[in-house]
């Protein structure tokens, strides 16, 4: 994620992927809602791809490895995979993929936190990052939905090498912001029963010009609704399922919001 001019800081959500039990029905639902085209990266790349939004990559896709996991968005912070590694595994996290090198690509690691949050570091060696972000059809945020908060504010900052702020969001629970380069790069919220069972992990934000058109949409595409759209702060968001249980959210990002 770095082409185009967008520079992103250690510590910055660089790149995410979509790990799916449907790689051709993913790039129909995706191209049809945000406007995505397929790119395949060839045989060497064990069928992983890109997605291309105006012939700038936004995204990645290919076959779910993790059965436990299935279908499902993944975010990869900008980082040292192996200095990473070393602080995970002090911090009370676990190493899932311990660091390797991607094709000729850039070096990655997986890990989880100490909640269960799966979480990948990406290092490139060449462009390989989201070439456009905050605009329609692209990625405009990355959030940890978590059962225990107070650890993740305590994990994330040593590990990542950023700074934590907690900040209100009107009547929900605190908002924690994640800093890297001087601005918010991420956030952390703690996951209120009262919302009902839901997955500890980083959910995966777009931005859309219109939430509700987009919502509706999707719907119409085979996706499944998980939270309908609603106003906050931030904008008009909505969470949603792909047709393969993959979980995102979309939201138009209100322009005069600032944390």
């Amino acid at each position: 994620m770095g082409g185009m001019g967008v520079n992103f800081a250690d510590g910055t959500p660089m790149w995410v992927d979509l790990g799916t039990s449907d790689v051709a029905g993913a790039a129909v639902f995706y191209a049809d809602l945000f406007g995505w085209a397929f790119e395949d990266l060839g045989p060497e790349a064990g069928g992983y791809g890109t997605f291309q939004k105006d012939g700038m990559q936004v995204a990645g896709v290919g076959p779910a490895t993790d059965p436990t996991r299935g279908t499902s968005w993944a975010t990869y912070f900008r980082g040292d995979p192996d200095a990473v590694a070393r602080r995970v595994a002090a911090a009370g996290g676990q190493v899932i993929v311990a660091p390797m090198d991607v094709l000729d690509q850039g070096r990655m690691a997986l890990f989880t936190d100490p909640g269960g949050a799966f979480f990948s570091v990406w290092q490139p060696d060449r462009d390989t990052a989201a070439e456009v972000v905050n605009q329609h059809g692209s990625l405009t945020w990355n959030e940890l939905l978590t059962p225990d908060a107070a650890a993740a504010r305590a994990f994330y900052p040593p590990v990542l090498g950023v700074s934590e702020r907690t900040v209100s969001m009107g009547a929900g629970p605190e908002y924690t912001l994640l800093e890297a380069g001087g601005r918010a790069v991420a956030g952390m919220m703690q996951i209120d029963p009262s919302w009902g069972p839901l997955p500890t992990g980083w959910d995966v934000y777009f931005a859309v010009d219109d939430c509700d058109l987009s919502h509706a949409r999707a719907l119409e595409l085979g996706g499944t609704s998980v939270a309908e759209p609603r106003d906050t702060p931030a904008g008009r968001f909505a969470a949603l399922d792909d047709p393969q249980g993959g979980r995102f959210s979309i939201i138009s990002n209100n322009p005069d919001f600032a944390v």
